[in-house]
């Protein structure tokens, strides 16, 4: 988690996009995240929306993160997936507005995506076999992500499946990339090579990220980071990886670097 807040930081109503191939880690990835919140951060109220997941694997989501696991499984109907994202949306929301900071963990967008094109019957058809006006629905989701001025933060994390073979869901990557202020991007060759989390340093970052540092640690960030960039993304994650537990903290990392 260490990695993924220095190359990756995300703040109280931002939304972020997670880009997972297959095999790279994701579903680990994300209950330590879970476990990361709950443990550092524990004034927020932490979501997990598993959508068309494995029941063994919603199962094993409930038992090992301390978050809410809102769930429906592969086994439910079309209708029972976008009734449990439209309820928790509600609820998240108004607890938003009583002035709590919740975050929700979704996987996957893409998922969610495809639920509702097979609900979708606009007659027009895009690239993929998605449905014109299925995207809607997903968007306004995955854009409801904010901080209000006098209230609480709704922060939003999804994950989006890449390199699946489905042309469907690279067009629903490409649809929502960009649209969010943090991407972090996993790597099925660093993942190969038995490096987790297996971040692709270069591909992944944050919008306005200064807004979240102080300037003397902003610009040490950015000076490991094109450090990092010299190097190719397997000798720069192990690089990484190996360096951040010689220090306690990541401030204390910065301090040394900043020298």
């Amino acid at each position: 988690m260490r990695v993924f807040d220095l190359i990756s930081p995300i703040g109280k109503g931002q939304r972020g996009l997670i880009v997972a191939p297959p095999k790279t880690g994701k579903t680990t990835f994300l209950k330590e995240i879970c476990i990361a919140l709950a443990t550092n951060h524990p004034e927020v109220k932490t979501y997990c929306l598993l959508i068309e997941e494995r029941p063994e694997e919603v199962t094993d989501f409930k038992r090992s993160v301390p978050g809410e696991v809102v769930a429906s499984s592969a086994d439910q109907d079309t209708e029972h997936h976008i009734q449990t994202a439209n309820t928790l949306l509600e609820r998240v929301i108004g607890e938003v507005n009583a002035g709590k900071d919740v975050l929700i963990l979704t996987d996957s967008l893409t998922r969610l995506a495809r639920v509702h094109n097979r609900d979708a019957h606009s007659g027009k058809t895009l690239s993929g076999g998605m449905d014109a006006n299925a995207l809607e629905i997903p968007r306004r989701f995955f854009g409801s992500a904010r901080k209000l001025e006098e209230g609480g933060s709704l922060t939003i994390i999804a994950t989006a499946l890449i390199d699946t073979g489905s042309r469907m869901d690279d067009y629903i990557y490409q649809e929502f990339k960009g649209t969010g202020n943090m991407e972090l991007v996993l790597s099925r060759k660093l993942a190969e090579a038995r490096l987790f989390p297996a971040i692709d340093i270069s591909g992944s970052g944050t919008r306005k990220e200064e807004k979240l540092f102080s300037e003397e640690e902003f610009n040490t960030i950015h000076k490991v980071r094109s450090y990092l960039a010299s190097l190719n993304p397997a000798d720069a994650l192990k690089k990484l990886i190996e360096t951040l537990p010689k220090y306690p903290s990541n401030v204390e990392f910065l301090k040394k670097f900043s020298l």
